[in-house]
C-alpha cells in the first residue's frame, strides 16, 4: 500500500503538573483530508493522555485502515509493542510483579489497535518534526479545552 493510501496520524500527550491537568491531541491525513482532535482531563498524568491520544484517534477511524502512527512517547509505543504481550501473560502484572499502571486503558488501546494494521513509530518531541508539533498544540490546546473537539 502507498503512503498516500496509509492514515498518517501524530499522536502527544501533555500535563501540566504530573498528576495535575491534562490533554491529549491528534492529528491524522489520509490522502489531501486532516483531522485534527483534542480533549482532556483534570486530574492526570501525562501517560494517561499519551494513551488516551492514540486511543481517540484510532477510534475517529471508521473501517479497518493501514496506519502510521507517530508518537514521541516510549512508554506507549513500547508498551504496545514490547510489554504488553507479557503484561497479559502475568495476568496484567509488571515484571517486578506490580500491577500494570493504566490497565483500562491499556486495554482500549488493545481493541482499538487489533482492529487496524498499525505502524507504531517513534519521533523525538520538541525537535521540530511538524505533524509531532501540531500533535503538541492540540494536546496543550485540551489542558486548557478539556471537552473533546474536532475539526
Amino acid at each position: 500500500m502507498s503512503e498516500s493510501q496509509k492514515v498518517i496520524i501524530y499522536t502527544d500527550g501533555a500535563c501540566k503538573g504530573n498528576p495535575g491537568p491534562g490533554g491529549w491531541g491528534a492529528w491524522l491525513r489520509y490522502g489531501g483530508k486532516e483531522k485534527s482532535l483534542w480533549g482532556g482531563e483534570n486530574p492526570t498524568t501525562n501517560n494517561r493522555m499519551e494513551l488516551l491520544a492514540a486511543i481517540k484517534a484510532l477510534e475517529a477511524l471508521k473501517r479497518p485502515c493501514d496506519v502510521e502512527l507517530h508518537t514521541d512517547s516510549q512508554y506507549l509505543r513500547q508498551g504496545i509493542t514490547q510489554w504488553m504481550a507479557n503484561w497479559k501473560r502475568k495476568n496484567w502484572k509488571t515484571a517486578g510483579g506490580s500491577a500494570v499502571k493504566n490497565k483500562d486503558l491499556w486495554l482500549r488501546l488493545n481493541e482499538q489497535a487489533n482492529q487496524h494494521s498499525i505502524d507504531w513509530r517513534w519521533v523525538k518531541g520538541h525537535a521540530g518534526d511538524p505533524g509531532n508539533e501540531k500533535a503538541d498544540e492540540l494536546a496543550n490546546r485540551g489542558v486548557t479545552d478539556p471537552q473533546m473537539q474536532e475539526r
